[in-house]
Order: C-alpha cells, then structure tokens, then sequence
C-alpha cells in the first residue's frame, strides 16, 4: 500500500478485515509481524517516528476524551500535545457552539466523536489516520465532515488513510481505494476504475464481486 501527498486513501473490507490494525500500525500503537510500514518517510519502528508522530493526527474507532473536561479544554489540551492548533476553527468545526463549555460527560457520543475529531483537524497534521470517523454522528454533520476532510487534503497537501465499514462514503471521499479481506489487499484502485472492473454501479457491489472471485478462485 502507498499513499501519496494530498491523496485520501480509502480502506474497505469487512470486519476483521485488518483495517483497524492497519491504521493502529501506522500511528506506531503496534508492530507489524512482518514487514514495515513508513509515514512521511519514516519507519514505524524507528526510534526517529517519535519526532514523526507530532504530525500525525490519528482518530481510533472507539473515542474517549476526559469526561470531566469541557470542550473547549480537551480542545486546548490536543492542541497543547501537538504544540499548535486553532482553537476558533476547532470550535467552528465541532459544531457544539455554547456547549462547547459543558463538561464532555453530558455529550452524546457523536458530540464526543465531532470534539476529537475537530481538534484533530486544527493541528496541521501531514498525516490523517482516520477510523470510522463519521460513526455515530448525524447526517447532516457527516457530510459537513467529510467536506472537511477533503478541503483539508487539498489545501494542505495531507495524505489520509479513512476507513469505514460505509462504502458508500468511502466512495465519495476517497480518491483511491484498497480492498481488504483477511489481512491481504486482495485488489486497489480509484473509485470509478475499481466499479468499472466489476461492472458495479457503487463500491459495495464492486467490493463483494470481488471478494465473490475470490472465493471462487479458492474452491
């Protein structure tokens, strides 16, 4: 797998798929069992990728900031560890407006999910490693987010890898998708390239065409 500058990546496979493990082995939580993983340049394992991570910006699938912080200073405190950030447009971008000031325990988890995730974008990060970003927000602030996500790749020059189990939003986001089945990226593409290989008319059936063929090559 590569992903190149200004480029959102998109991951798609079912569950257990490796989709987590794979973004959680490129923000350096874990260590690969084979092989290597590089980000800006730099090997995952290499005692350098802890100069490297302050430019990598990673939103896990299950988010769990300080209860008993309110927005604005979980926003604050995310800032403080990357040494820069915007705290308005964080706030902008959260979409909380006065709530921002209530302690995060009285958050629902989509607010909880839209604070981390706009702290996360105010940083300048160069990396984005995104998983399920959108996952129990609303409708109208996941497609906001997802405008987010692609203006941010385009004026700064960020590679992104997004993961969702929704293929459909991966679709309209990414500009270039893996298929991930079992640990092995068993075909990759651009959108459209990947639904005219499959004759599908959106990525979820490509996806299980796919994965369809690939069964029947196994039998």
């Amino acid at each position: 797998m590569e992903v190149g500058v200004g480029v959102v990546a998109g991951l798609v496979g079912p569950n257990g798929a490796g989709k987590t493990t794979t973004l959680r082995i490129l923000a350096g939580l874990l260590k690969p069992d084979g092989g290597y993983a590089e980000v800006l340049g730099v090997r995952t394992d290499s005692p350098k990728f802890r100069e490297v991570k302050r430019w990598v910006a990673y939103l896990p699938e299950e988010v769990s900031p300080y209860d008993n912080l309110t927005g604005r200073a979980f926003i604050e405190f995310v800032h403080g560890l990357y040494g820069r950030g915007d705290l308005k447009e964080a706030i902008e971008i959260s979409g909380l407006g006065p709530r921002v000031d209530d302690k995060i325990k009285t958050y629902s988890k989509g607010m909880k999910r839209r604070l981390v995730l706009a702290a996360l974008l105010t940083v300048g990060a160069r990396a984005l490693l995104l998983d399920e970003p959108t996952a129990g927000i609303d409708v109208v602030h996941a497609v906001e987010i997802r405008r987010l996500i692609r203006e941010y790749v385009k004026t700064r020059g960020a590679s992104v890898v997004y993961s969702s189990h929704n293929m459909l939003e991966v679709e309209s986001v990414s500009q270039y998708v893996y298929f991930i089945n079992r640990g092995v990226v068993i075909d990759s593409g651009p959108p459209e390239k990947l639904k005219e290989k499959y004759a599908a008319g959106n990525l979820e059936e490509a996806f299980v065409k796919a994965v369809g063929g690939l069964k029947h090559q196994e039998t």
